[in-house]
């Protein structure tokens, strides 16, 4: 039951704390949200932030057997994945709260035709209590979407793109910027070139959110944006949802893992630490923490 269009959820479920977060040392973000939010996350949700780069954080849901997505085409993202799970939006719609950025790939973009990266765009009952948390913390009125694309294939007319009082990046490839120059880039758009080759580097595209003043950045995908930045030890900490389905895989039908187009052996691989699990009904809400972990010896 709903109070209203832009108003916080009343009765709604808190999420079961099966393991609580951590206190991070040093400088966090988000220690203290409005009294609605703690209630239903069940306590703060507080993030380190870094003094060398953005922290970088990462938010995905994935079935039972690891698959994150469908398809590149509509319909195929999160909310196929996560059943349209209104818990998974909630916990989406705080970590953009938190977020300076909102970094997603042009494939995330087109598979979302009518999607905004912002609090409201995810949990439209739950603006107002994001809108008061981000004052508080006197952040900008929305996140910056960041749109990673090698080719500059972006929809010039995305409605999530050219909103006002959203601001949009575009990084691209030289030859992107020219795709962009010809097929038309969303109106009030910034673009930026970090490369003259085919791809998007990791490190140039944390160097230029360093450069934007971002202190935390939230990275929604796609699955290869993902395997990029773990692959150049840009993640700090994972958000993952487990959907309770199972999807399958066979030949000639698009199943993306959580990280596609990488493999890295057992010995190099990163481990991660758990650092809280939380639960509505049969979704189970995982926190992991990349940094400075050892890998297990046994």
């Amino acid at each position: 039951m709903f109070a209203g269009p832009h108003t916080a959820p009343i009765r709604m479920e808190p999420l079961d704390v099966l393991l609580e977060d951590p206190r991070a040392p040093g400088e966090v973000r988000g220690d203290d949200p409005p009294w609605a939010i703690a209630q239903r996350y069940g306590g703060p949700l507080a993030i380190g932030l870094r003094a060398d780069r953005p922290t970088m954080v990462s938010n995905f849901v994935e079935s039972l057997d690891g698959i994150v997505a469908l398809a590149t085409g509509a319909r195929g993202g999160g909310s196929a994945i996560s059943g349209a799970s209104e818990p998974d939006r909630f916990v989406m719609a705080l970590l953009r709260t938190l977020a300076d950025v909102v970094v997603v790939g042009a494939g995330t973009v087109r598979s979302a035709p009518r999607h905004e990266w912002t609090p409201r765009g995810i949990a439209r009952n739950w603006a107002d209590s994001c809108d008061a948390w981000r004052s508080r913390l006197g952040l900008a009125g929305q996140p910056t979407t960041v749109v990673v694309t090698a080719t500059g294939q972006v929809p010039a007319r995305h409605p999530g793109l050219t909103n006002e009082d959203v601001p949009v990046v575009i990084v691209t490839t030289r030859d992107g910027a020219r795709r962009l120059a010809v097929g038309g880039v969303p109106s009030g758009a910034r673009v930026e070139v970090l490369s003259v080759g085919t791809s998007v580097e990791p490190d140039r595209l944390v160097a230029l959110l360093t450069s934007m003043g971002a202190r935390l950045a939230l990275c929604e995908g796609g699955p290869h944006l993902l395997a990029d930045l773990l692959g150049a030890d840009a993640v700090d900490e994972l958000f993952l949802t487990l959907s309770p389905q199972v999807l399958g895989r066979k030949p000639g039908v698009a199943r993306f893992g959580l990280a596609e187009g990488r493999a890295w052996d057992p010995g190099s691989a990163r481990w991660a630490a758990l650092h809280s699990v939380r639960r509505a009904r049969s979704h189970l809400f995982l926190r992991y923490a990349f940094e400075g972990l050892p890998r297990p010896t046994g």
